[in-house]
């Protein structure tokens, strides 16, 4: 595997940590938000590259692999955000306008996916569009 692949991979990995987080916000998931996560990667995550896993599927779904496992295991929201800005401010170049863009799209829709946006949700959002504008 090439060294961009495998950022490439680890890029959705954390979208699916920053995506949990944005979920979790609250302290509850609901069965909308995850719905809202998978229908967000089959319309628009899966055509943002060809990047494949190890297992030959596209890597985008490593988005909801990933969201999956935190979960199930019941991880903190907090340290998976915290996660997701580390990896952010390593790989800058990773990080397009378009992506910036579609991630914000993706947050918003997540958690306007239950009931509207709550204050926790607007909290992260904010965060997120803070920590995206600095680079």
């Amino acid at each position: 595997m090439l060294n961009s692949e495998k950022v490439g991979n680890e890029l959705y990995q954390y979208l699916g940590k920053l995506f949990y987080a944005v979920a979790i916000a609250d302290r509850t998931i609901h069965l909308k938000e995850l719905e809202k996560l998978k229908e967000m990667v089959r319309k628009h995550w899966l055509d943002v590259d060809d990047i494949e896993d190890e297992y030959g599927e596209d890597a985008a779904f490593q988005i909801e692999v990933v969201f999956d496992w935190l979960l199930e295991y019941e991880k903190d929201g907090h340290n998976c955000f915290n996660e997701f800005k580390v990896f952010f401010k390593e790989h800058p170049s990773h990080f397009t306008p378009e992506i910036k863009d579609l991630i914000m799209a993706t947050a918003n829709a997540i958690a306007r996916s239950f009931a509207g946006t709550n204050k926790s949700e607007l909290v992260i959002l904010a965060k997120l569009k803070l920590l995206l504008d600095q680079v």
